[in-house]
């Protein structure tokens, strides 16, 4: 772990001027507080002020009325030394991720690294640590006045796709790099210049700020290109959406067992594997509005358009909202992982991976089975074979999977009630928002704040 004091070593040694304090609120908005060098050996310590208001900002900016969540007192930004990195598409500029707390230095209850935190401290005393991975999707696209404008249109995956938008690929490459993360690929994806660039896994809380690191750096290179880089799920409405596939492995607590792998059971998928899907699906509704948690979100929801808009899973079976992915040749106990489908960007990632891993330990702990997985797409299948795979369909707004969400037992103990109330009023009044305008005004909002 970096030490304050060699964080502030670091920091002189790279010429830092400003150094942003950085949080994801309720909205999956990544807020921050800039902070000049000569306060940090201060700052780095003691924390920056935020209102306790700051966090009843909903998409829109707007305030909403949460009791505890008012303008008066106020939270503390604390940096964690191991989150700094450097912002190489600015100058003298870095970022850090921030925990928040109160005046007594514990978690004031409204903090989403608190609760993944939380969260990964339950697997363990379970026996299990995590290992995740995201897959952001998003658009480049001209603008003016932030309404984007489409690139032309070229061939998935192909040579002509990445020739179109190499320059500015490899500059987020590079940039990413620059930060320590290991990026893994960089694709052209269905839409015209949808993209997708991953980088390694990582455990939970690390792979939650490369997430948010990933989509800070794309969107800052993407300007210095004259571009808009939107991660909006669906910000474009007769275009593919954009997703962050979710992936994760389960291992024993020294690191060296894939508790997922059963080389012995059927499709290598070990029983606690089962178990633990099988403890996602049963949350699945509720689950939606923490991963797919924008009015935007549930444009992406349709038959062929791999987002995984049912309950069911399967192997290799890129329509089902639970994947179980086929390991490598020769590494398969190392490669052997599960995919979540139904998440986008929108999504605050702390609240997300906590949310999901402890629905799937709820299953564990229950010990659920799973029904029989889907060999085909969904929208495919017979009635008889919907049936026999278990398949349901998922909400088809963000109020139905709102309505999910607050009577889902697990979740509420995870979030506790102070948290579950602000996550209901912010999402809730963005519904409400919503519906009050046309499609434009959601596009729009949606295409530009993601």
């Amino acid at each position: 772990m970096t030490s304050v004091q060699a964080l502030w070593e670091r920091i002189e040694r790279e010429q830092v001027s400003l150094l942003r304090f950085a949080y994801c609120d309720l909205a999956g908005i990544t807020r921050c507080k800039a902070v000049h060098v000569p306060q940090l050996p201060d700052k780095l310590v003691t924390g920056a002020g935020l209102t306790r208001a700051q966090m009843a900002l909903n998409v829109l900016d707007e305030l909403i009325d949460i009791d505890g969540m008012i303008p008066v007192g106020e939270v503390r930004l604390l940096p964690d030394p191991d989150s700094y990195r450097l912002s190489p598409w600015l100058t003298r500029t870095a970022t850090i991720r921030c925990d928040q707390i109160g005046h007594d230095r514990q978690d004031w209850g409204a903090c989403p690294r608190a609760v993944l935190r939380r969260t990964v401290t339950r697997l363990a005393e379970n026996g299990i640590a995590a290992r995740a991975a995201f897959e952001p999707e998003f658009y480049l696209a001209g603008g003016v006045d932030g309404a984007l404008q489409l690139l032309p249109r070229t061939p998935v995956y192909s040579a002509i796709g990445h020739d179109a938008q190499a320059a500015v690929l490899l500059d987020i490459v590079d940039a990413l790099t620059a930060q320590d993360l290991e990026v893994e690929q960089a694709i052209n994806e269905y839409g015209p210049g949808q993209q997708e660039v991953t980088v390694r896994h990582a455990a939970p809380l690390q792979a939650a700020d490369d997430f948010l690191a990933v989509k800070d750096t794309v969107r800052g290179v993407a300007r210095a290109h004259d571009l808009w880089a939107s991660f909006a799920p669906k910000p474009f409405v007769d275009e593919i959406g954009s997703g962050a596939h979710l992936h994760l492995s389960l291992w024993d607590t020294t690191g060296t067992k894939n508790l997922l792998y059963d080389p012995q059971q059927p499709g290598d998928l070990s029983e606690t594997a089962a178990a633990f899907l099988a403890g996602i699906r049963d949350h699945l509704p509720a689950l939606l509005a923490v991963t797919a948690p924008s009015v935007n979100s549930y444009r992406r929801f349709a038959p062929g358009a791999w987002a995984g808009a049912t309950t069911a899973w399967g192997f290799d079976n890129r329509e089902a909202a639970l994947r179980v992915v086929s390991p490598f040749y020769g590494h398969e106990e190392q490669t052997f992982n599960l995919e979540y489908k139904p998440m986008d960007c929108s999504a605050n990632p702390y609240l997300a991976l906590a949310a999901v891993l402890r629905c799937g330990l709820d299953g564990i702990e229950r010990e659920l089975s799973l029904p029989d997985p889907a060999d085909r797409a969904p929208h495919q299948l017979t009635a008889d074979e919907r049936e026999r795979c278990g398949i349901t369909d998922l909400p088809e707004d963000l109020s139905e999977a709102l309505t999910a969400f607050e009577r889902d037992e697990v979740l509420a103990i995870l979030f506790g009630d102070f948290l579950r109330r602000a996550f209901l009023a912010v999402r809730t009044s963005e519904a409400a928002r919503f519906a009050a305008h046309d499609e434009a005004f959601e596009l729009r909002h949606h295409g530009y704040k993601y």
